[in-house]
C-alpha cells in the first residue's frame, strides 16, 4: 500500500493543506481563507472569534475531499502556523479572547495579565495543536522572539526572572517540542470526522518562514528565499547564528534544529497591498475577468504586462503599515501624469515589491559577506509570472518557482516524515523538493530597473519622510 503525509500551513490570510506521497509529489490540496482582521481601535489587530481554527478545519476537509487515495494510509500530519501572534486560552483550552495578530501593537511589549480567565499564553501553533490533539504543547522554534526561551537548548529558560519579565508564569506556558517531534495525536472525534487513522501523529515544525525555507529546499548559502505573502521578507540559510548586531536582518531559528535562518527587513503589508488595490478598483475588474474566464489576478497581470517596465515613471512606496520606529510613514504613489491607468498602478505596486525586497536582500548579503547565486520565490505572489519576471530582471539572476501549492505545507510534511524516521531533514530535501519553472533575467530591463533603483527608489524616503512627519500629527 502507498503511504502519504499531510502538511498544514496556517498563514495570515488563509490556511493551506496538502497531501503528499513520500517523494513529495502533491496529490491533493485544499485551502480556506481567513476572515478580515478586526481593528476595533488604532493599534489593535485581532482575528475574529475562532477563525484560525475554523480555517484549519475547513482546509483539512477541503483537501481530503480532493484526495483519491486511502486516507487511512496517511501516516502523519505536520503543522506550520503564522508566527508572532499571541493566543490567550482558558483552562479548558478555549479562547479567553481574540487571537492577537502580529500586526497588533501589543506584540511589541511583554504580555500583561489583565484577565483572570486566562490560564495559558501560547502561539498559534500551541493553539492549533491543542485543537487538533488536546495536548498543551507548542513548537520551540516558533518562539524565538518575545518569549522566555533558551535558544541554544530550544527549551524554556531556567531563569524565573526572565519568565517574569515577559509577564508570564511557568504555569501559563505549554510544553515545548522541537521540529520533527510529536505535538500529540489527533483527537478521536476529529479522526472519526475526517476518516483519518486513530492516533495520527501531529508533528511540530517551526515558524512559517523557516518551514518555507525547508519546503523550498534551501540548504546552501548561495540561495535566498523570498516569501511573497502578506509579510514579504527574504531568508538565507546558515549553519551558525550571526555574531554582532545586524542592521539589515535578524537571525532566527531554522526548521532544522540548531541551524539558523537570517531574515531580511521586510514589507509589512506586501501582497496585501495588491488585494487592497483590487478592492479599490471595485467590481469592474471581477466582471471583466469573468467575461474572459480568468481570475481577477490573472486579468490584472495580463493587462500590466502591456505597461512598460518602470510604469512610465509611476513610483510606489510600500509603507501601508508603518513600523513602530517610523510611525509617520504612509504608502504613496508618486509621478502621475496623463499616461497612467489602473494597470500602471498595479504594475507599480509589483515593481515596488521587487525594488524593496531586492534592496533588503542586497543589504543583508553585503552585511553577511555572502554571494547571491539564485533566487527562490514562494508564496501567493510567486504564482504571478509578471512578478517573477520582474524579480529576475531587478536582481539580474534566475528566479525559481517550486512545485506544489505551498512550500510551508511541504516543509511541515517533511517534518512529519522526520518524526516517522522515513527521512532525515537533509534527505527529505533531496527526495521531496522540485523546481517548476525558472525565470531568466533580461539585461536591458535590468539596466533600466537599476537606474530607477539607484537614482530614485533608494533615495525617495529622504525627501518624503519630511513631508509625512508634518502630516502625521494631523491625520494619525
Amino acid at each position: 500500500m502507498s503511504k502519504y503525509v499531510m502538511g498544514i500551513d496556517s498563514g495570515s490570510q488563509s490556511t493551506k493543506v496538502a497531501i503528499f506521497d513520500l517523494e513529495g509529489r502533491e496529490l491533493a490540496f485544499g485551502s480556506c481563507p481567513l476572515r478580515e482582521n478586526l481593528t476595533p481601535e488604532p493599534g489593535v489587530v485581532v482575528h475574529p472569534e475562532d477563525d484560525i481554527w475554523d480555517s484549519v478545519k475547513a482546509a483539512i476537509g477541503s483537501c481530503l475531499q480532493r484526495f483519491d487515495g486511502d486516507v487511512t494510509e496517511i501516516i502523519a500530519m505536520g503543522l506550520c502556523t503564522i508566527r508572532f501572534c499571541r493566543v490567550l486560552l482558558q483552562k479548558d483550552g478555549s479562547l479567553a479572547g481574540p487571537v492577537i495578530s502580529w500586526m497588533d501593537e501589543r506584540m511589541n511589549a511583554p504580555y500583561q495579565h489583565e484577565d483572570e480567565k486566562v490560564a495559558y499564553v501560547t502561539s498559534t501553533t500551541g493553539y492549533i495543536s491543542n485543537r487538533l490533539t488536546g495536548a498543551f504543547t507548542d513548537a520551540a522554534s516558533m518562539l524565538e522572539a518575545g518569549w522566555p526561551m533558551d535558544l541554544e537548548k530550544l527549551t524554556w529558560t531556567d531563569d524565573d526572572e526572565v519568565v517574569k519579565a515577559h509577564g508570564l508564569t511557568r504555569e501559563m506556558l505549554f510544553d515545548l517540542v522541537k521540529p520533527g517531534e510529536l505535538l500529540g495525536t489527533l483527537r478521536p472525534e476529529l479522526a472519526a470526522e475526517f476518516g483519518l487513522p486513530e492516533d495520527l501523529p501531529v508533528v511540530a515544525s517551526a515558524n512559517d518562514k523557516a518551514v518555507e525555507v525547508l519546503g523550498c529546499g534551501i540548504h546552501t548559502e548561495g540561495s535566498v528565499m523570498i516569501s511573497l505573502g502578506t509579510f514579504i521578507s527574504a531568508m538565507l540559510y546558515r549553519e551558525k547564528p550571526f555574531v554582532g548586531s545586524p542592521s539589515s536582518f535578524w537571525s532566527t531559528l531554522a526548521c532544522i534544529p540548531h541551524k539558523y535562518v537570517y531574515e531580511s527587513n521586510g514589507i509589512r503589508r506586501g501582497m496585501w497591498t495588491i488585494s487592497w488595490l483590487k478592492s479599490i478598483l471595485g467590481s469592474e475588474i471581477a466582471i471583466l475577468a469573468e467575461e474572459l474566464g480568468v481570475s481577477p489576478e490573472d486579468y490584472l497581470n495580463e493587462q500590466a504586462k502591456r505597461v512598460p517596465a518602470g510604469s512610465d515613471g509611476l513610483i510606489t512606496v510600500l509603507d501601508w503599515l508603518a513600523t513602530p520606529s517610523d510611525p509617520y510613514r504612509k504608502g504613496m504613489m508618486i509621478g502621475f501624469d496623463q499616461r497612467h491607468t489602473k494597470f500602471h498602478m498595479y504594475r507599480s505596486i509589483i515593481e515596488a515589491i521587487g525594488f524593496t525586497i531586492k534592496n533588503n536582500v542586497c543589504d543583508m548579503v553585503e552585511e553577511t559577506g555572502g554571494k547571491l547565486e539564485e533566487i527562490i520565490a514562494i508564496g501567493g505572489g510567486s504564482k504571478s509570472d509578471l512578478l517573477m519576471q520582474i524579480l529576475a530582471d531587478q536582481f539580474n539572476l534566475p528566479v525559481v518557482r517550486k512545485e506544489g501549492s505551498s512550500c510551508g505545507a511541504l516543509g511541515a510534511a517533511m517534518c512529519a516524515l522526520v518524526y516517522k524516521e522515513v527521512y532525515t531533514f537533509e534527505i527529505a530535501i533531496e527526495k521531496m523538493v522540485r523546481n517548476s519553472r525558472v525565470f531568466e533575467p533580461d539585461l536591458a530591463t535590468h539596466q533600466l530597473y537599476d537606474q530607477v533603483n539607484r537614482g530614485v527608489v533608494r533615495n525617495i524616503r529622504t525627501h518624503t519622510d519630511e513631508i509625512l512627519k508634518r502630516t502625521y500629527p494631523i491625520f494619525k
